[in-house]
This record gives C-alpha cells, structure tokens and sequence, in this order.
C-alpha cells in the first residue's frame, strides 16, 4: 500500500515542475501560470519557488515530466483547451490507469475540499475508477455527485466500473446515480425511461455541475462498451460500419467529433453530450488505443479539459 504522505509530495513537485517549465521555458508570467494551473498568483509563486528549492531546475528541468508537460502546452494550444495534463506511459506495456487515476484525482481533489455545495457530475469505466482510489476519506456531505450513464445492460447486467456511488461512499456526499440502462433495448422503452421523474431530476443536476469527468474509449471489438456487455456483436458492427470512432458515456461518435445520429445512439439512455461543450468537461483517457478517439472528441469540442499519457498525447499530435 503507497505511502499518502509520499504521494502528496510527489504530486506537489509534478505540479511544481509544470509550474517551473512554463516560467522559464515557456516565459508564461505568474498570472498566467496560475490561471493554467487553476490556482492563484501566491500559489503559483510558491510552486515556482519550490521548483528552485528542491533543485528541479537548471538550465533545464531536472525531472522526468519536461517532455510531458512540453506534449501538454501544445495540446492546451492546439485545442484550446481550458486544462491538459499528460501523465508519463508506463515503462513496460502495462495498464495506464494508474498514472491517470492519480493525476485526475489531483484535480478532483482540489473540487471536493471545497466548502460550499457543489454539484459533480461523472460517466464510469475503469480509468475514472483508478481515479476515484486514489481520492482520501473525507466527510462533504454538502455536496451531489450525479452519474451522467446507466450502469447496466438492457438485460440487467450492472457494469464492474461504476464511478458515482463508489466515489460518494469515500467523501461522504449525496449521490444520484443514473436508473436507466446505458442503451435501451429500445427507442420506445429509452423514451419512456427519460420520463420518470428520477431521470429528469438527475439531468437537470448534471446540467448544473460545476465540473464533469468522462472517460473516452474507442469503438472496436472488446472495447469497453462491448465487452462489459452493454451492446452485442450487431451493434457493435453496426456503428463501425456508421464510422463510429469513440464514445462518451454510451454515446457514438465519428472520427470527426460528429454524434452519431444512428446505431445505438437511438436508445442511448445517458443525459446527452453537449456539443460544443458548454462547461467544464474533463476527459480522462490514455493509451495508443484510444489516440483516435480522444482526438476525434477534441475536434468535436466535446470536452474542454484532458488528462492523457504521453503515448496518445504523441499520436494525437502527430
């Protein structure tokens, strides 16, 4: 079991070094370092200086992460978004999920301490479950954590990877989750689903969260959406066949970032994408497999944040 205290640090010097490179490399002053980092100009300052005190610069940052903060300013650039982190690829072929988990619950973190009541909103899958084990106990009851997907096939089956309930039991807060399938087994039943009063309260809630995490898979055979069970074969080479590249909490869409008007996405049963996005909207996703995805839903602008590793950062950007 890792040790909380040493975790904490390390986080804090992966957030000095990107402080410290966009000082001196990039020549961003303190103001906009600290709108970058969403922190404030003291907070920034502090960063900068505990870059120099720990000696994580020279003429040159003295720690691992240069490269990865480098992939990270060109895709805020390129895509405009409003927050990008890129974490290191595991050394050997393993799992991304942790690297990511850890690096989206520095940034979920931040959003719980606070002490006024706030609304967050989550889809589910195992990279958002990474992140939810890293979040401390803590006691917030002040605050929602809303589920914007149905955790289970048309059939019954609940997915492993559930995020919102798990998350609420270790901070404390109230939750919603969404009791509706994933995909309906028919236009007609999701229609009926929305109705409900359980359904209309939980949207109206995700609508008003201040910030919303959604994991980004591909559309391939055995990705998540397929072998979790929440579509069979068919569908899934139905909406290959539509030119489905990625997805959103069940929702479909094109190499171009475009929903998908057909397939599944008839009887997707989760609250819908915006589209652009019109609030804070972080994907967490990494790995070569999802590169095409993750930049198919950045073309479409259907988040405004991203937490990547290195590996998709580079094919993204290529």
């Amino acid at each position: 079991m890792g040790d909380p205290q040493a975790d904490r640090r390390d986080r804090k010097l992966d957030q000095a070094a990107h402080a410290a490179w966009l000082y001196y490399i990039a020549g961003n002053t303190q103001e906009e370092i600290a709108a970058k980092l969403n922190v404030s100009r003291q907070a920034a300052q502090r960063l900068v200086a505990l870059a120099v005190s720990e000696k994580l610069i020279k003429f040159r940052i003295d720690y691992p992460l240069s490269h990865c903060i480098a992939l990270a300013e060109a895709l805020r650039d390129k895509f405009a978004l409003s927050l990008c982190e890129v974490v290191p690829s595991p050394a050997t072929a393993g799992s991304p999920y942790e690297g990511l988990g850890v690096c989206a619950a520095t940034h979920l973190e931040t959003y719980l301490l606070a002490k006024s009541p706030t609304i967050f909103a989550f889809s589910s899958g195992r990279t958002l479950r990474a992140m939810v084990d890293q979040i401390p106990s803590m006691n917030q009851p002040q605050h929602k954590i809303v589920s914007v997907v149905g955790n289970m096939a048309h059939y019954g089956l609940a997915g492993r990877y559930e995020v919102a309930m798990h998350l609420s039991e270790r901070v404390g807060a109230q939750t919603y989750p969404l009791p509706v399938p994933a995909v309906a087994g028919s236009v007609e039943e999701r229609n009926l689903l929305q109705t409900q009063k359980a359904y209309i309260t939980i949207r109206s809630l995700a609508e008003q969260a201040k910030v919303t995490f959604v994991g980004i898979s591909q559309i391939a055979w055995n990705s998540p959406l397929h072998e979790d069970g929440f579509i069979n074969d068919a569908e899934l080479t139905e909406l290959i066949d539509l030119g489905a590249t990625g997805e959103i909490a069940g929702w479909a869409f094109d190499i171009q970032g475009r929903i998908l008007s057909k397939g599944t996405n008839t009887r997707v049963a989760s609250v819908p994408l915006e589209q652009p996005a019109q609030k804070s909207t972080i994907g967490v996703a990494g790995g070569i497999g999802k590169a095409d995805a993750i930049r198919a839903a950045l073309q479409g602008q259907l988040i405004t944040g991203l937490i990547t590793d290195e590996a998709a950062a580079t094919a993204i950007l290529e």
